[in-house]
């Protein structure tokens, strides 16, 4: 049997489908069949919107905390790379003193 290929489904379909298998009326093996989907599927589509209900009601992004020291660092590091170099180009002719 040759293998299907390849398909996206929209994110509107996913929810659809997923909160349909969270409702309950209809087994996951019914909505597969229905929305020609894999069951596996379904039940990942399902088990990603419960884990990410919280987000939709303004729930702490999954970002890590943001060192300011390390960016400080960096743009410091950056801004005297740049005074270097304008200087180097003024004194090779190749930049106006004024920029």
């Amino acid at each position: 049997m040759a293998r299907r290929p390849r398909r996206t489904h929209s994110p509107k379909l996913k929810a659809k489908v997923a909160l349909a298998a969270i409702v309950g009326d209809k087994t996951i093996a019914e909505l597969a069949v229905l929305h020609d989907v894999h069951p596996n599927q379904i039940t990942e589509w399902k088990r990603q919107l419960v884990d990410r209900a919280a987000d939709v009601f303004g729930g702490e992004p999954n970002t890590p905390p943001v060192d300011l020291k390390v960016l400080h660092a960096k743009i410091g590091q950056l801004a005297l790379e740049n005074d270097f170099l304008e200087s180097a180009l003024c004194k090779a002719g190749l930049l106006s003193a004024g920029k």
